[in-house]
């Protein structure tokens, strides 16, 4: 039970190497030309397999305006989850956040309203006044919210993003990238599947005013269901837009837009691009055993190796059967080995080109030998050079 597919050749690095594979950032290796984007930063990528297919900028720091809301969000999913706080429970409405100016929930001062409407106002609303209210509630107050939004992201590798503020209010020390909102996105879809259903609605009633999701994309493509909109005059018109077609989900991010329109017809053009070019395969299942690896000096002489999770490839489209896989393991091999240590790297390629590399890992642990064994294997080892 290989690669689905795949022809996996196995080689012996000759030299010792180290930690592989992160996000490159480049565009996809074989990925035509992108589309016509207005945005002064853009990204489109595979959610499964993380790749980035087409970008522009996406390391770049930017204003995220409303889109800091994800990150208010997904600490509220947190929150949820752990038990904190509950959906049924009132908020009370401070002065502060009754005055919050821009987008807003119209929630009144002095009065308490649910979580649950809360939650809503902020995620189909976009309200500042909802937003302000939740880390109120949750942290005290908005700047100490705002200090758990920067241990988060540093928590989820979201190295060039601060947060000052729960609203996206513009600020000189708030800022993130194309790269850090995916990063974000990736992890408010996977670990809060049914959460996340919510930002694919369309409207929401609060206190007899109905306001609509500023998200146009949920009314021109059945297939998008989230994410979110921002927009300041420093920031222009942003969108994070995410669609799900035959199990393969796309998220693009589009920031710096001109106008509302715009951002809503580079992000279309983005995931139109994305389906039409791309296939997305999984190549290995979490756990699959791709090899026994020779290990030295161990209570064992070899050691299970493959990939902890599910491994997913960017393919053109009907291309996944020109994919080839390679294994280059590191040149010697030592106990003790814990599992997840990298013991050398996988690469996918298609007709010569690189597509992917990937951490090849140990399923499991191994001992260090007793003092025979690790002389044996001493003596041994000498000659296998």
């Amino acid at each position: 039970m290989l690669a689905r597919k795949l022809l996996l050749s196995w080689l012996l690095s000759l030299a010792l190497m180290g930690s592989v594979w992160a996000e490159t950032g480049k565009i996809h290796a074989l990925a035509p030309g992108a589309p016509d984007v207005d945005a002064n930063s853009f990204l489109l990528i595979d959610f499964q397999s993380g790749e980035e297919l087409v970008a522009l900028n996406q390391g770049m720091r930017v204003e995220p305006a409303s889109i800091t809301k994800l990150m208010t969000a997904y600490i509220l999913y947190r929150e949820l989850a752990k038990g904190t706080i509950k959906l049924d429970e009132d908020v009370l409405i401070s002065q502060r956040a009754w005055e919050m100016k821009g987008s807003r929930m119209f929630v009144e001062v002095g009065k308490k309203v649910k979580l649950e409407k809360l939650l809503r106002g902020l995620i189909i609303q976009s309200g500042n006044d909802a937003a302000v209210a939740l880390a109120e509630h949750v942290a005290g107050s908005e700047a100490a919210f705002a200090e758990r939004m920067n241990k988060v992201a540093a928590e989820l590798g979201m190295k060039d993003s601060r947060y000052q503020n729960v609203t996206g209010w513009p600020g000189k020390d708030h800022y993130t990238t194309a790269r850090d909102i995916v990063l974000l996105t990736r992890a408010l879809i996977t670990e809060f599947p049914d959460r996340y259903k919510l930002y694919s609605e369309k409207e929401f009633t609060y206190n007899n005013i109905k306001q609509h999701n500023r998200n146009k994309l949920l009314w021109r493509d059945d297939t998008v269901d989230g994410v979110k909109t921002g927009h300041t005059e420093s920031a222009g018109y942003c969108l994070v837009a995410s669609a799900l077609r035959d199990n393969m989900r796309l998220i693009s991010v589009v920031l710096g837009a001109g106008s509302q329109n715009s951002r809503s017809e580079s992000s279309q053009r983005l995931l139109e691009y994305g389906f039409r070019t791309f296939e997305t395969h999984k190549v290995y299942d979490g756990g699959e055993v791709l090899s026994e690896v020779r290990v030295w000096s161990g209570d064992k002489k070899n050691v299970a190796a493959g990939v902890i999770d599910d491994f997913y490839v960017s393919a053109g489209k009907g291309r996944y059967d020109q994919i080839k896989g390679v294994v280059q393991f590191d040149k010697s091999i030592d106990a003790p080995i814990r599992r997840g240590d990298v013991l050398g790297k996988i690469i996918l390629s298609d007709d010569g080109t690189v597509l992917k590399e990937a951490d090849l890992l140990a399923l499991e642990d191994v001992a260090e030998g007793g003092i025979w064994s690790r002389m044996s294997d001493s003596v041994l080892k000498i000659f296998s050079d």
